[in-house]
């Protein structure tokens, strides 16, 4: 899938749902709607959005995510919470991980990482009433977040679920008669075991256990002649998350541990159908406790993966694109730089795309930058503005390729 001729565009996975979509899951999750039915508008839904993303000039595509909503409320908030009902071990918790607590804050020491609790990131400690205010604070309006327990050993029970995400997403290209590749986004080892644990007896046994289990979701995929895309915010966003901030060396060492649990789930894969996703968090804060892309690219680039997507459009990692001046993308190796952001209402303009395009263009090889989005669209920005940006996208595209490839 390298920019041969033309740059190709894709996306991270999320798209906006529609109003019938939501309504019929709402019915099937209260118990007033039966499977069969379900199933049938879920499948309708899929080829609807598989076809605006093609009618948009996407190149590789994807289910909008909608497969993930069989398996979950709602009013269930999180981006990750497909998962939940994929893995065994897990008991549901009461109440939301973002609001205050009286918990005391988990710390670290040097040489022994630990995550704080997410109401404790520094972020948010230095922005405390941003992050609190009910009408205009970062989190206004957010859905609660309350992931459960592990309370017991994790294993995949999911082999249904990401069978249908898969017919789902062929059944839609094949309708359409499209030639596209498609991909299908699933959830890293690393971010799995950020829930609070009670089983096992470390933090590296839960990763580790993470990684056991989900490599079966990743063959399913890749066995299904698409790209899996590993959605894996905890390498840059658990930074954050890390009190008091630590030293680069001690949270590398800390992410290490993930990046090798990644690599054995991922072993005996084809590089070239998987996808790497990497970006610091899809809430609207302010993020200026994020962890430098710098410090964190090399160890990216030991991820077996084809390809790399990460954040590049938000104004607080925009201008990182010059460290691919310093670094050497290994041979045969993509990168899928986010150029519209999922963090303002503001639509891109196609000539500032084509701009960051040619910026990428200059340090690794045209042929080797495939267009994408910061992060995943659905929920973030308003529907017809999260379509807007794609188009915008593809256009930006389009004069790119003209510049590039004459």
């Amino acid at each position: 899938m390298m920019s041969t001729d033309r740059i190709l565009t894709s996306h991270v996975g999320s798209l906006p749902r529609t109003k019938r979509l939501l309504e019929t899951n709402a019915r099937h999750q209260a118990g007033n709607l039966g499977w069969d039915e379900f199933t049938s508008v879920l499948h309708d839904e899929v080829v609807g959005v598989v076809k605006r993303q093609l009618d948009t000039g996407i190149d590789i595509v994807n289910d909008g995510e909608y497969g993930h909503l069989m398996t979950q409320a709602v009013d269930y908030g999180g981006w990750w919470n497909y998962s939940f009902t994929r893995l065994s071990g897990l008991t549901p918790a009461q109440g939301d991980r973002w609001q205050e607590t009286d918990d005391d804050v988990i710390t670290s020491e040097p040489g022994a990482v630990r995550l704080a609790s997410f109401a404790h990131r520094r972020d948010r400690a230095r922005f405390r009433d941003a992050y609190l205010d009910p009408e205009n604070g970062v989190l206004a309006g957010r859905k609660p977040m309350n992931p459960p327990s592990i309370t017991g050993p994790i294993e995949y029970i999911g082999h249904d679920a990401v069978a249908a995400d898969v017919a789902g997403l062929r059944s839609a290209l094949n309708e359409l008669g499209a030639s596209q590749t498609g991909f299908v986004a699933a959830l890293s080892p690393g971010s799995a075991a950020r829930l609070k644990n009670t089983h096992y007896g470390s933090d590296e046994e839960v990763v580790w256990a993470c990684a056991e289990a989900l490599k079966e979701e990743y063959r399913a995929i890749v066995d299904a002649g698409f790209i899996v895309q590993i959605d894996d915010p905890s390498i840059a966003e658990s930074w954050d998350q890390v009190v008091p901030e630590p030293s680069v060396d001690d949270y590398l060492a800390f992410t290490q541990v993930r990046v090798d649990a990644l690599n054995y789930a991922l072993k005996g894969l084809p590089a070239e159908q998987v996808r790497f996703h990497l970006c610091w968090g899809s809430w609207h804060g302010p993020h200026t406790t994020d962890i430098e892309f710098r410090h964190l690219v090399e160890q990216m680039l030991t991820i077996d993966a084809g390809s790399y997507s990460f954040e590049a459009a938000n104004v607080r990692h925009a201008h990182e694109w010059k460290v691919w001046r310093d670094v050497e993308l290994p041979a045969g190796k993509l990168i899928v730089p986010g150029l519209v952001s999922h963090s303002t209402n503001v639509v891109e303009h196609p000539e500032l795309v084509a701009d960051r395009i040619e910026q990428f263009a200059s340090v690794v090889g045209a042929d080797r930058v495939i267009a994408s989005t910061d992060c995943g669209l659905g929920g973030r920005v308003h529907p017809d503005i999260a379509w807007a940006k794609l188009e915008s996208l593809t256009a930006g595209a389009e004069r790119a390729t003209k510049r590039l490839y004459g």
